[in-house]
């Protein structure tokens, strides 16, 4: 794998980061303070993705006929890592952009693509994911939410939790149980469909659950009743393991974390240096060693874009990644808690603490979580590609 930039890559990442330059305003940081989820930064993020889609910078990836440029995968994850660096100002638009978008192009019907894909090119479609229950977290395959075929329609009755944006989303990502199987068995991943369901749908009702980051992330929903028509549903009946499998794929490499961690770990390392600290051979070797777990995600996520712009057969490189990203994200929280944790002060702003600083801590517990704990990927790991067995001799 050649690790250097080509020109056209370097010219490419200086045109991001000259757009985020002069489209960013000065307090966008505050603004995502309250938190991803909230109507301040859906509001700026829709504002601004409408931006990057008129400046060819929302879904350059995806094919022309529906908006893109079919810009290389490696120019897709630059335009990732600068939006990263920025703080993710894109919010609810990155799982558009990322991976419902392409998992729609991949399993969609015309009308269903017809449907969705311009609204989300052009940056004004809100999606939230509905894969999580109260029994059914890491391991999806224990979900009971069950779609019922009723003539041409189906009608959907369960519970989601940990939903983010489904307070402000025009769309659900949903997964169900469909057919005669046991709900809940945790192997009958057969029974498994997609379904795109509009939010406004009659019986389905939200609920916030509060959350570290930021008012209206985080929700709970529950589906009553919910009449949807056939033609909702993605892929056949049963085929939406394989789907999920797909959309997991693109969500999980389209998320370089460390990327927002090492510009955290900057401004910290600034930070002492103006208050003459950095000297401190304590506080430097610490810094080195939270920069080198920053540099380890990277490479390792690096391998799995490679593999993605080869065709490759996906390996363990991917779960590896993960875990990398999220020890990336805690060596970086944890330099700052043991050596300025003034910054982590009360509301980071009123307190006098460093309000970036603090939405980078909030976020990192959080996303040691979603889209797969770190326990999860070493089991996976361990049994998968190690032949580990599950429990100790």
């Amino acid at each position: 794998m050649n690790f250097n930039w080509t020109e056209e890559d370097r010219a490419y990442r200086a045109r991001i980061r000259d757009f985020l330059r002069r489209e960013l305003p000065a307090d966008w940081h505050s603004i995502a303070r309250h938190g991803p989820g909230s109507r301040e930064q859906t509001a700026f993020s829709l504002e601004f993705c409408a931006k990057l889609a008129a400046e060819g910078l929302l879904v350059p990836h995806w094919p022309r006929e529906w908006g893109g440029e079919n810009r290389p995968t490696w120019e897709h994850f630059i335009l990732g890592e600068e939006m990263w660096a920025a703080g993710e100002p894109r919010g609810a638009q990155y799982m558009n952009v990322n991976w419902i978008g392409p998992t729609l192009m991949r399993y969609g019907t015309p009308e269903q693509q017809q449907r969705y894909l311009p609204e989300m090119a052009a940056g004004q479609a809100i999606w939230c994911q509905g894969f999580s229950e109260p029994g059914a977290g890491s391991d999806l395959a224990a979900l009971r939410t069950r779609a019922e075929r009723d003539g041409d329609d189906y009608v959907i009755n369960g519970t989601k939790i940990w939903t983010s944006y489904a307070a402000l989303a025009d769309h659900c990502f949903l997964l169900a149980r469909v057919g005669s199987g046991e709900a809940g068995s945790g192997s009958d991943r057969a029974g498994i469909a997609i379904f795109l369901v509009p939010m406004s749908t009659a019986g389905i009702q939200v609920r916030a659950i509060p959350s570290l980051i930021g008012h209206g992330d985080i929700h709970e929903t529950f589906f009553t009743d919910v009449r949807i028509p056939a033609t909702a549903r993605l892929g056949a009946e049963g085929e939406g393991w394989s789907i999920i499998a797909y959309a997991l794929a693109n969500e999980r490499v389209g998320i370089p974390r460390y990327q927002l961690s090492a510009r955290v770990l900057d401004g910290m390392v600034a930070d002492l240096a103006a208050r003459g600290r950095f000297d401190d051979p304590v506080i430097r070797s610490r810094a080195g060693a939270a920069f080198a777990a920053c540099e380890a995600a990277r490479m390792l996520v690096y391998r799995v874009v490679d593999q993605r712009a080869r065709g490759a057969a996906p390996g363990p490189e991917s779960n590896i990644a993960r875990v990398a990203v999220i020890a990336a994200d805690h060596a970086v929280t944890d330099f700052g808690l043991d050596f300025l944790p003034h910054s982590f002060s009360g509301d980071g702003v009123s307190t006098g603490g460093d309000p970036d600083l603090l939405a980078h801590h909030e976020r990192a517990i959080v996303a040691g979580i979603a889209a797969g704990a770190a326990e999860i990927q070493l089991g996976l790991i361990a049994r998968r590609h190690l032949d580990l067995p599950r429990e100790a001799p």
